[in-house]
């Protein structure tokens, strides 16, 4: 799970240093245009990426929206994975966004009567991987096309709400900016279809609009949530007196503020996010994320069988590891601990003794005891009914189990259509109630995931619903009792990708919320699973799946884990897995973990492993005993609610054992020629600002080379910054200044080519073939999702690409590899073409009830300007059997041969050989085994190669 705290330490100390820009408007509309343009001109745009999957653990869905009059029929907005569509009741579903600009969705909305879809871009959830837009998308013909309508800077949507009466005019609340302050953020509304757009409300440049919902009946009478936030790389604060509630009577040209103190809905600091519903003319709903300290409670007050804080005080060891997780999840988020400290990883903290129960009551009598003295009240839930003039809140108990300390993740209440005492929230679970808010009850099931995001209540069918979450769609049809889950699209949001040595291989993965898992690279992703009982991907880990390294001398044995450190060696085929995090000595302060803690087996030696907090561990047999070979490489991080001053990146050179570089969170950069003996900070002259560090990569190629790329998202700065350094980081080059403005995730060195790079951003993914001189989009068959991650398996040469949004991608790069300066010279290579092995079935099918066996030859040149080629093939004698001609592009091109005769081709071939050639059901004459020549032509060039019909 990604939330954090959102009661957020006051800062008491001014910033001595200079913030990073956030990147201009501009600056990401010349990017767009940019990356289209490189998209025509790419050397590279006829290679082509497959996606493998996988799809059983799904991602995160934002927004449902629902045809009224035909419920099987509805999109499926995913937070970082684009917009898919089914009309078969979320059996199959079909991506209609791929060709956006970007694939990050906060909201959508669908007049249906027209077909026209609008997509608020920008996750509005503002969790850790909450990515950015580009504004809002519409599209007029169901998805075929897409038009940016404006409000690029607003960066995040949080609604959108089209008249049902006229579909021009259309209300949207936008957010703003998720980690700067910038001015296009409140309510926006055209009439003119999105031409044009009058800023009809705006609170001040920290405080945007999250929420609009409008009376069924009357587009007129709308209500919006406004809500004031701050994140930053190191804290986090989801409440502030300008969050609050206003009213609109002429359909949101003018606003009201209405959560006034005489209303009866809470205003003040402690005010966090608002989710809206709307029952009528006068009865509306409100679900509060409260972040006001709910009173002391004596012991005689205590009315439940909840924790409390002295409970601890005298809790044995034995007492405390029976506690159920639910039970100390629930002190443990409403009363404000750290994101880290959650019942599986404090109970494993308590069992190896690193701490004892009494510690988590004095965790509370710490410095900062009178901010966690009493838990957050968190979720509750208002009703007005007189049309928002004064609210009651419903709930008689605290909603402990909903919201927890983190309800800015999610602060949506629907409600049924036809019956306003009928209550839904989701949260954490989905819970309902049918008292109008009084009382709820848990309507999740087995098969659903947690954190739940969006909910359709079908008013004409008792107990239909389809929620979204972060397990992707679920469908009830008895209000909850039982799920269908539909789960076929490919967006898987992970983290970390790796790959072993087996063959086929196999790829691994740690997603978002979803664990890590392994599959076969060639498995296929079909339905039949559901028969066979089979998926092909294992889950290996649940939690939020992190990085993973395998053991290349024995692949069963390999090293991951969920958040925050929490690393475990796995043995496969023993099927046993023990806890391996290093821990603090007695009197030390504890070691800074960060989220996706990075962890790596030293090339030289697969004992050797390497787990990075804000000091290097290193253990020499494979995790069970640890020495800390350094002390913190972190420019010492910051106070806030979130781990900051940890490592992120770590990186040994395959030259030498020792020779290790670090990457920070908070911009260090730091290396050792000797195992850990003395450092050296080489981070200073790249003047980062504080840059978080996603990569740091020592050379394949040259022990005194390493790369480095940093990354702005935590400060809405977009630059891609990437460095090549030549002199263990004395110096550096800038080697990204031509990549289109987005944050950069990971650089990667091909192993065989010094030349070839390949750069995942936020955006896309780019390769060099000449050390980052000039870059190439690299996408063809990936739409525009955040590339996190990328590995090559040398034995295939395959570059395989981990997007959080999209799951996993895979292409050959054999002939990228080749492609040194002297080839990129020539006017036409033409490289070597694989092998086939003959089938007399070729061209016949065994029934009527199959298609033909069709073999085929790609022919793969490289051509140094477009125009036109032909390629003859030839058997070795000369005998043209065939002819083909292509226009082809600047750069690389496939030719296709289907491996048949032409017919002039069979005639020239049985003029000088006396066989039989039988024609197949097809039609078409195959060629026989044998050895044959391709002679490619054109631009004046020509190039030649052999293969085999073996």
């Amino acid at each position: 799970m990604k939330k954090m705290l959102s009661f957020c330490f006051l800062l008491t100390t001014a910033l001595s240093w200079a913030q990073p820009a956030s990147t201009s408007k501009n600056v990401v509309e010349s990017a767009l245009k940019q990356k289209k343009q490189m998209e025509e001109t790419s050397i590279v745009k006829n290679i082509a990426f497959s996606n493998i999957g996988p799809t059983v653990m799904s991602g995160r869905i934002v927004d449902v929206a629902v045809n009224p009059n035909k419920p099987t029929e509805f999109y499926a907005a995913y937070a970082s994975g684009g917009l898919w569509y089914t009309n078969n009741n979320g059996t199959t579903f079909t991506p209609v966004m791929d060709q956006a600009s970007t694939q990050n969705i906060g909201d959508i909305a669908v007049d249906w009567k027209s077909g026209t879809i609008w997509v608020g871009t920008g996750e509005n959830n503002s969790s850790r991987s909450s990515y950015a837009g580009v504004g809002l998308l519409k599209s007029t013909d169901r998805g075929e096309t897409w038009q940016n309508m404006g409000l690029v800077d607003s960066h995040h949507i949080g609604r959108i709400l089209i008249n049902p009466e006229n579909p021009n005019e259309v209300v949207v609340g936008a957010t703003g900016h998720l980690y700067s302050s910038n001015e296009e953020r409140g309510i926006y509304k055209t009439t003119d279809g999105g031409k044009s757009w009058n800023k009809t409300l705006f609170v001040n440049d920290v405080t945007g609009i999250i929420d609009v919902a409008m009376v069924p009946t009357n587009f007129n009478v709308q209500y919006a949530a406004a809500w004031e936030k701050d994140r930053k790389a190191w804290n986090f604060s989801g409440n502030g007196s300008n969050s609050a509630i206003y009213k609109s009577t002429d359909g949101g040209s003018s606003w009201t503020k209405i959560s006034t103190k005489e209303s009866g809905f809470p205003t003040g600091e402690g005010v966090g996010r608002i989710g809206l519903a709307v029952f009528d003319e006068n009865t509306v709903y409100a679900v509060h994320d409260s972040q006001f300290r709910r009173p002391k409670e004596t012991k005689k007050e205590k009315k439940s069988d909840d924790l409390v804080k002295n409970d601890f005080k005298t809790m044995s060891t034995k007492e405390f590891l029976a506690l159920s997780d639910s039970k100390l999840n629930a002190f443990l988020k409403t009363n404000g601990f750290h994101e880290k400290h959650r019942a599986p990883n404090v109970k494993q903290m308590v069992r190896v003794g690193t701490v004892k129960p009494v510690d988590i009551a004095k965790f509370l009598e710490d410095a900062n005891s009178m901010l966690f003295d009493t838990p957050v009240i968190g979720a509750e839930v208002f009703r007005s009914d007189d049309a928002g003039k004064t609210w009651k809140k419903t709930n008689e108990e605290h909603i402990d189990n909903l919201f927890y300390s983190y309800g800015y993740y999610f602060a949506q209440i629907r409600i049924h259509p036809k019956n306003k005492d009928e209550v839904y929230l989701a949260g954490v679970p989905l819970i309902k109630s049918n008292d109008g808010g009084k009382t709820f009850e848990n309507i999740d099931g087995p098969n659903v995931h947690s954190d739940h995001h969006a909910l359709w209540i079908n008013p004409d069918l008792k107990g239909h619903l389809i929620n979204g979450n972060d397990g992707g769609i679920n469908i009830s049809y008895d209000d909850g009792k039982s799920w269908i889950k539909n789960n076929s699209p490919a967006v898987g949001q992970f983290y970390a990708i790796n790959v072993d040595n087996e063959q086929p291989y196999n790829v691994y993965g740690g997603l978002q919320d979803n664990g890590v898992w392994v599959g076969a690279n060639n498995a296929r992703e079909s339905s039949r699973w559901q028969q066979t009982g089979q998926y092909p991907w294992k889950s290996l880990m649940g939690g939020d799946g992190m990085q993973i390294q395998i053991d290349s001398r024995n692949s069963n044995v390999l090293y991951t884990g969920y958040q925050f450190g929490n690393y475990f060696r796995i043995d496969r085929e023993k099927n046993s897995q023990k806890y391996i995090q290093p821990k603090h000595d007695l009197g030390e302060s504890p070691y800074r973990f960060n989220w996706q803690t990075p962890i790596l087996l030293s090339s030289h030696n697969q004992d050797i492993l390497y787990l990075g907090g804000n000091k290097l561990h290193r253990s020499l047999n494979q995790g069970d005993a640890w020495e800390t070979i350094s002390g913190d490489l972190t420019n010492g991080g910051k106070k806030g609610n979130v781990a900051y001053g940890t490592l992120t990146t770590v990186s040994e050179s395959p030259f030498k054992f020792g020779l290790i570089y670090t990457g920070s969170d908070d911009g260090a950069i730091q290396i050792t020629k000797n195992g850990g003996g003395s450092w050296e900070k080489i981070s200073d002259n790249l003047k980062n600002e504080e840059l978080w560090v996603t990569r740091v990569a020592a050379s394949k190629h040259k022990q005194e080379r390493v790369y480095v790329t940093l990354n702005g998202y935590r400060w809405d700065n977009y630059t891609p910054y990437v460095y090549m350094s030549n002199d263990y980081g004395k110096s550096w080059k800038n080697i990204g200044e031509t990549i289109p403005a987005s944050p950069v995730n990971v650089i990667l060195e091909d192993p065989e080519n010094e030349n070839l790079l390949f750069v995942g951003t936020d955006n896309g993914l780019y390769v060099s073939f000449n050390m980052g001189e000039s870059w190439e989009l690299f996408t063809n068959g990936m739409p525009a999702v955040a590339v996190h991650d990328l590995v090559i398996q040398p034995a295939a040469k395959d570059l395989l690409v981990g997007t959080h949004g999209r799951s996993v991608y895979k292409t050959n790069i054999s002939k990228l590899q080749e492609m040194t300066s002297s080839t990129l010279a020539k006017k036409l290579h033409l490289f070597k073409t694989d092998d086939i092995r003959y089938s007399s079935r070729w061209g016949n099918a065994p029934s009527t009830r199959f298609r033909p066996n069709t073999p085929g030859v790609d022919v793969n040149f490289y051509a140094a300007k477009e125009g036109s080629f032909t390629a003859k093939i030839l058997t070795m004698n000369n005998t043209e059997v065939s002819a083909v001609t292509v226009d082809a592009t600047k750069g690389f091109n496939v030719l296709s041969y289907d491996v048949a005769f032409s017919k002039s081709g069979k005639s020239n071939y049985l003029k000088k050989n006396k066989v039989a050639l039988t024609q197949a059901k097809d039609g078409k004459t195959y060629l026989p085994k044998g050895k044959y020549k391709i002679e490619l032509s054109g631009n004046a060039a020509t190039d030649s190669t052999t293969f085999e019909i073996k």
